[in-house]
């Protein structure tokens, strides 16, 4: 025991499990149908599926969790709940330091200035999204290929030091391309969304004029539950529009959030810095600044010139003012459909009222004659008495008191029916 209480015991530490780094599953073009089938199946790890389209056409299918997402685009957590099922029944358009998160109805994404991440793109109502922004892309990648080619050699040319210096995005491309990647993007995706709820609304007219017509003309049940469900469809289309156009109401009223969502700017000026930093510590020459002027022609030189003043928010400031314009036109076009609802409802209410008016003098009228009646029987009444009565020994009497109790009850339903039309209580 002794030996046993003195020996020293050592444990040989477990050396611990280092999780795996998250993966991406990449997913290509081709086989999007077997991706179909794979997003009905519940997701190990809270993954989900995202669609990655560069700003030169390139797209792939990616399956990854959270976090890679949030290390890939540097957004903090919070941003990207946005995107999740308990926001998708609003609109936001938040602007970050690297990234801009959009959550527009069914379109949820976070674009970069180079990228662009979106979330559920097998959706039917995302698919058109999909498909025009990869023919942008596409197409604009294909036609300035050869022009990006004659602008670097010319640059090459005109300074040994042009490589340290980045090509500016969409700049540099003359007049063809005068908004950067990320607002062509956030453009495509309100033209989409703002032709989605077009459709719904004039669907919504086409079915709502015949029903509501209808109605007006019979008043039944079936009636009167197509349009209670006319009312639900117009009420949530009308949510729809009223959040994105707030949305985009609000970024226009706030010129400090329109500049943060210029990506491509905070980019170019992060390059600078960079290169700047650069040079000063290879050689200690500081570069001009006239030196990215001489990135394309003089007229590409304005457009560079515009996106490195932080304080030009113009060119949003138009894109959003078309599409503010338009949804609050498709705002109207509901406005107008629940005000035609309204004036129906109204003349069923006063058609109702109208006939509640008429029973009520059919009541009337009736509660007249059954008084006039009741007279009459009370009469018949008295003479039904078991009395002896010298007037039962009168031939002919019968037919005579009976003429003259009738004339007395007629007689009386005019007076009482005249009375109460000399007081409006019948129409006339």
């Amino acid at each position: 025991m002794g030996r046993r209480m003195g020996q020293l015991t050592f444990r040989r530490k477990k050396k611990p499990v280092s999780s795996p780094p998250p993966t991406i599953e990449v997913v290509n073009n081709s086989t999007v149908t077997a991706s179909k089938a794979a997003v009905g199946k519940k997701k190990a790890g809270g993954a989900r599926l995202w669609m990655r389209l560069d700003r030169w056409g390139h797209s792939e299918l990616i399956e990854c969790d959270k976090s890679v997402i949030l290390k890939r685009v540097s957004i903090p957590s919070r941003d990207l709940r946005i995107l999740g099922p308990i926001f998708s029944h609003s609109s936001r358009i938040l602007a970050r330091e690297k990234a801009m998160v959009v959550n527009l109805e069914f379109i949820r994404a976070i674009i970069t200035a180079e990228e662009v991440l979106l979330l559920d793109p097998l959706r039917q109502e995302v698919l058109p999204f999909v498909e025009q922004l990869r023919q942008l892309l596409l197409h604009k990648s294909s036609s300035n290929h050869g022009s990006n080619q004659l602008i670097a050699q010319d640059h090459g040319m005109q300074s040994p030091t042009a490589g340290k210096w980045l090509p500016v995005p969409d700049a540099a491309d003359g007049l063809q391309a005068e908004l950067p990647f990320e607002f062509q993007v956030l453009e495509i995706a309100l033209e989409v969304v703002c032709t989605y709820l077009d459709s719904s609304v004039a669907e919504l007219e086409r079915d709502a004029y015949p029903v509501l017509d209808e109605l007006a003309r019979n008043v039944s049940t079936k009636n009167l539950e197509r349009v209670r469900s006319l009312k639900s469809n117009l009420t949530r289309l009308l949510a729809q529009v009223q959040r994105v156009r707030d949305e985009i109401e609000h970024l226009l009223d706030d010129d400090e959030d329109m500049a943060q969502l210029y990506l491509t700017r905070k980019w170019i000026q992060n390059q600078q810095s960079e290169a700047l930093m650069g040079a000063m510590a290879s050689n200690g020459i500081v570069p001009t600044a006239p030196h990215l002027r001489r990135l394309s022609s003089a007229r590409s030189g304005s457009l560079v010139s515009n996106y490195l003043n932080d304080n030009d928010v113009e060119d949003l400031e138009m894109l959003l003012e078309a599409y503010f314009m338009q949804l609050d036109g498709t705002r109207n076009k509901i406005l107008s459909v629940r005000e035609y609802i309204d004036d129906t409802e109204d003349y069923v209410n006063i058609q109702l009222d109208n006939q509640r008016n008429e029973l009520i003098q059919l009541q009337l009228t009736l509660t007249i004659a059954s008084f006039a009646i009741a007279v009459e029987t009370m009469m018949a009444g008295w003479f039904g008495m078991n009395i002896p009565c010298s007037l039962y020994n009168i031939h002919g009497i019968f037919e005579l008191t009976v003429g003259i109790m009738t004339a007395v009850c007629v007689s009386l339903f005019v007076l009482v029916l005249g009375y109460a039309r000399w007081k409006k209580l019948l129409g006339s």
